[in-house]
């Protein structure tokens, strides 16, 4: 299976795979220069396609996040559709759209690659057909920053269904292989309110402000270990995106606006990455689950052992159970429809000392 390389002149890599649209590699330099891959992830497809992994770089759907019993109405039909966590529905179901192998639309060398993937009617119990698109391109530097990837994802459906797609990237800005955890980087999430979660992470309908709260995390940043031990866990939660906190970039075009999500930097190698979104949510999860039993035995990369907290996702989404809450903002797609997903990472050493 082949690996699509896209890199810009400032020594930025990302690796694509179509496996589960994959981003296998991400290498972006350090304030000193020196490159290192700062995502999670495998040499060994086998254990991306085999529930190994725990969902490292791919392309979650049709719904990311979670679907409480798996159940929902559309139109006043009942669907019951695959469960594979708690009795819930988690990024798809049993065979999501994270372990098919999509199609190569186009590719533009260095630069840019597409992909898409047919889901069939009833898969994993979802109504319709639905046809799914993913493009990444990688911008060239400015005087602002070290490049640009964007992620737009598409959809469209022949009946109506929940769609809610979501690039599933673990972020250790240190390098995935640094046996550092996330504690120490710094956090911003663009967010007042956040949606509270019951005991099995599906959340409970409320909107409850961050302010306050360990969930509030502030412009200026705050170390996530700051936080973490005041929430029982550890963060798996969605954070309610301010769109008034608008972004535009000159060298990307967007069919809907984009708003910050957040921003997440280490200051020891200078890393900064900023994402922004059209999406409504970000999931912050601050790698919970990962407990060092992702080694070399499962073929990870540079023989990595990944550790409680080595590595952070910041997965911009439509809300969990968002078909199930009638006071969420909708992630039902009807005929005739396109769904419309992008996520702006923009990488920045720019103005950072090591």
């Amino acid at each position: 299976m082949e690996t699509y390389v896209l890199k810009n002149s400032k020594g930025v890599e990302v690796h694509i795979r179509p496996l589960g649209a994959l981003v296998q590699r991400l290498i972006l330099p350090s304030a000193k220069g020196e490159p290192s891959d700062v995502v999670l992830g495998f040499d060994r497809l086998e254990s991306y396609a085999d529930g190994t992994s725990p969902y490292f770089g791919v392309v979650v759907g049709r719904v990311a996040n979670r679907i409480e019993g798996g159940k929902f109405k559309i139109g006043g039909e009942e669907f019951q559709v695959s469960v594979n966590e708690n009795g819930n529905t988690l990024h798809g179901g049993q065979v999501g759209f994270d372990k098919a192998t999509w199609g190569v639309v186009s590719h533009e060398e260095g630069r840019s690659v597409t992909l898409s993937h047919l889901s069939e009617d009833g898969d994993q119990g979802f109504p319709g057909q639905v046809t799914v698109t993913v493009r990444y391109t990688l911008t060239e530097p400015s005087d602002s920053d070290d490049g640009m990837l964007v992620v737009a994802m598409s959809a469209i459906t022949t009946k109506a269904t929940p769609i809610s797609l979501a690039q599933h990237g673990y972020f250790n800005l240190t390098g995935h292989a640094s046996g550092s955890d996330v504690l120490n980087h710094k956090l911003h999430l663009n967010a007042r309110e956040y949606t509270p979660v019951d005991g099995k992470l599906i959340p409970t309908g409320e909107l409850a402000p961050t302010e306050g709260t360990p969930f509030h995390f502030p412009a200026q940043g705050v170390r996530v270990g700051e936080r973490i031990a005041e929430v029982p866990g550890g963060f798996d939660h969605n954070f309610v995106l301010d769109k008034s906190v608008r972004r535009e970039y000159d060298r990307v075009a967007t069919s809907t606006p984009l708003h910050l999500a957040a921003v997440l930097e280490e200051e020891t190698s200078g890393r900064k990455v900023e994402l922004s979104t059209s999406a409504p949510g970000v999931q912050f999860y601050s790698g919970n689950f990962l407990d060092g039993s992702l080694t070399k035995a499962q073929g990870t990369k540079e023989d990595a052992t990944y550790k409680v907290h080595g590595g952070l996702c910041l997965e911009t989404q439509g809300f969990p159970n968002a078909v199930n809450q009638s006071n969420f903002p909708t992630n039902v797609l009807q005929p005739g429809e396109r769904y419309s997903h992008y996520m702006v990472y923009k990488f920045d050493t720019t103005t950072r000392t090591a």
